[in-house]
């Protein structure tokens, strides 16, 4: 009896839980890190970055660094004077929090002239869900009144077996 319960309970939960919305973690250029001679450009054209998402600069601190600057910044290789902008770890994670076009350099001296930058935009919102299965191609088409009264019936049916 307490199988069939758990059984119940367990539909109901996973019936009513919302849509997981699961960010990703991106390590920066991948196998090759943040280093000099890898095009960001290129690593980062076909991925599509969302508020929640994470960075992952993975670096040698003695060479490299990185700094999040203004667009401004970025196009002309300024590296911002005040070292609280930057990171020094050689293992930096930046959350991105924030819709909208982001900017990170190495201010080692001439990096990101050769091409040590990235820009990418963030997108508002959470990645797009994985195709529907048939469960939920199933659940899309039925209406409020058959999820409710679903729910109802599953309530029930485990009320009863108390």
């Amino acid at each position: 009896m307490a199988v069939h319960r758990s059984l119940v309970i367990f539909a109901i939960v996973a019936f009513m839980a919302p849509t997981i919305s699961l960010a990703m973690d991106y390590v920066v250029g991948d196998d090759n890190g943040w280093k000099l001679e890898v095009n960001y450009t290129d690593w980062a054209k076909d991925k599509q970055f969302y508020v929640g998402d994470t960075l992952l600069f993975k670096y040698n601190n003695a060479s490299h660094n990185v700094y999040k600057v203004t667009g401004d910044d970025f196009n002309s290789c300024n590296v911002p004077s005040n070292n609280s902008l930057g990171l020094f770890t050689g293992n930096d994670k930046i959350n991105l929090a924030a819709a909208g076009k982001k900017w990170y350099i190495c201010g080692f001296t001439g990096h990101c002239n050769q091409g040590m930058k990235l820009k990418i935009t963030v997108l508002d919102g959470t990645a797009p869900a994985p195709p529907p299965s048939a469960a939920s191609t199933l659940l899309a088409k039925a209406t409020n009144f058959q999820i409710m009264l679903g729910m109802t019936l599953s309530i029930a049916a485990a009320l009863i077996m108390v």
